[in-house]
């Protein structure tokens, strides 16, 4: 495993945060942290092979946040030194201090116990900011070429989008802890036009919490791109109606996140987080025996697997992080909460979803890595589609919609192949699956095994005013849904 980086650690970390912490102390602070952080982050893209942009960003800062006479109050700085530490604090005590004639509920945080002087690194082999830019170009570059060789391609996009991570911690209760971690996300898509008609088919490989060895997985997809996007192209248009569906995990894990992780955020339930694409249907007097899904349905939680982009070993608030059950056998018994979302509810602890996304934001609640457990004994994604009877196999995300509250939705993907009688009989396109949360989730008729399992995900989860975006995986098996509607795109769209 590697170590937090030399350079982050010479930082004064300790000091400005003894300064700040002892000025809220001493200007009668119930509650205050200390962040310090470092966001590298470098976008590249190529087009056809060739550089169209790179963007390289760092931004070095750190917050103090502070619970004063029930208020919250936050405020930021550059100024690393222990004076303008201590300002930066005084200032968020003035924040509270404003806050106070407008503010008509008293901030309490749900207990965390301290932890002193934890250190966590996320797990990874090769730094991607450890490569060198023109490696990263060249392999792009050489990939693109590869794919304009063949004559079924007429344009390639390449894209590559990395992001490192190191934040120092400290709280008025004990807890220090300094955390590093990388994420990489690399894409390629190739399109085509063939007798008026626009198409592309991309890779599959998702977004992880890993290095530069990343990279290896997208290798072996490229070879099968012209091929899939000439069948893609070829392919008879969807006759829209009631099909069984076999999604993989490469699709599957998009709904898990508009329709589970969302709708289990617990502040967006209480109403906290209502003018950001809304609340949810997910309310509490359920909680305990809404029929979410289906008797097999287990979905998690999980800031702490392996290579998930939310995962990390203690949150924003100082609260080390676990995994914890959100649906059991298709019933919702629990949500994602920090601190004080928590302790509205009544919650003794949060389960560590606190994130913020730079030194220059305070932390709101976040979603963990929300996933649906396979079946230990499943059956392989072939045995799913040999159930089918009239059916589709959906591989791979594009387009989505879902409403303000996270119950009716209609989502796209990138390969559709037509199941009879058990067997995969072509290619599709056009199609679009539609349904509600409860009635897709409750159609789910069986899971695959661990065997299917991927771990799917997204660097840009948008929350909060002002907005902040995260990074979050969600792990699935390939899964079978009964009876889900199917639109024809084209036709919907009056084409």
């Amino acid at each position: 495993m590697p170590d937090i980086d030399a350079d982050f650690l010479a930082l004064p970390l300790r000091g400005l945060a003894g300064a700040a912490l002892q000025r809220a102390r001493d200007l009668g602070a119930e509650h205050a942290d200390f962040r310090l952080e470092r966001v590298r982050g470098q976008r590249l893209s190529l087009v056809d092979g060739s550089v169209e942009s790179a963007s390289d960003t760092d931004t070095l800062g750190f917050a103090v946040r502070v619970v004063h006479n029930g208020v919250w109050g936050f405020a930021a700085g550059t100024d690393l030194t222990p004076d303008a530490a201590a300002e930066v604090a005084g200032r968020a005590v003035d924040v509270a201090t404003v806050a106070a004639a407008v503010t008509t509920e008293r901030v309490e945080l749900a207990p965390e116990p301290a932890h002193p002087d934890r250190t966590w690194v996320s797990a990874y082999e090769v730094d991607p900011f450890e490569v060198t830019d023109r490696e990263k170009t060249a392999l792009l570059a050489a990939w693109s070429r590869r794919m304009l060789e063949d004559a079924r391609v007429d344009h390639v996009d390449a894209a590559l989008w990395l992001a490192k991570e190191q934040k120092f911690y400290a709280d008025t209760a004990g807890t220090t802890t300094t955390q590093q971690r990388v994420r990489i996300a690399p894409s390629l898509e190739v399109m085509a036009t063939r007798d008026g008609r626009l198409d592309s088919m991309r890779t599959l490989t998702p977004p992880a919490g890993r290095g530069w060895e990343h990279m290896q997985v997208v290798e072996p997809e490229l070879d099968d791109l012209p091929a899939l996007l000439a069948e893609k192209l070829a392919a008879p248009s969807v006759e829209p109606g009631s099909y069984d569906l076999v999604i993989d995990p490469s699709n599957l894990w998009l709904a898990i996140h508009e329709s589970i992780g969302h709708a289990t955020e617990l502040d967006r339930v209480l109403g906290y987080e209502a003018a950001y694409a809304g609340t949810s249907f997910a309310t509490v007097d359920g909680l305990g025996s809404l029929r979410y899904g289906s008797p097999i349905m287990n979905v998690t939680g999980d800031r702490t697997v392996e290579n998930g982009l939310a995962t990390i070993g203690f949150d924003d608030e100082g609260v080390a992080t676990t995994s914890f059950d959100i649906v059991r056998d298709g019933v919702l018994v629990g949500y994602q909460r920090d601190r004080r979302i928590s302790r509205l509810q009544g919650d003794d602890s949060s389960n560590g979803c606190a994130f913020a996304d730079s030194p220059a934001t305070m932390p709101i609640q976040r979603m963990a890595n929300v996933s649906l457990a396979a079946a230990p004994d499943g059956p392989s994604t072939e045995e799913l589609i040999s159930r089918v009877e009239n059916g589709i196999h959906i591989v791979g995300d594009r387009s989505w919609s879902i409403d303000m509250q996270r119950y009716n939705f209609q989502f796209t993907g990138q390969r559709f192949y037509r199941i009879q009688d058990g067997r995969v009989t072509g290619m599709l396109r056009d199609v679009a699956y539609q349904a509600t949360t409860t009635d897709f989730w409750r159609s789910m008729a069986a899971v695959g095994g661990p065997q299917t399992y991927v771990l799917g995900g997204t660097f840009m989860c948008g929350k909060g005013q002002p907005g902040q975006v995260a990074a979050v995986s969600h792990g699935c098996p390939s899964a079978l849904f009964t009876g889900v509607r199917i639109l024809n795109t084209v036709q919907e769209a009056g084409k």
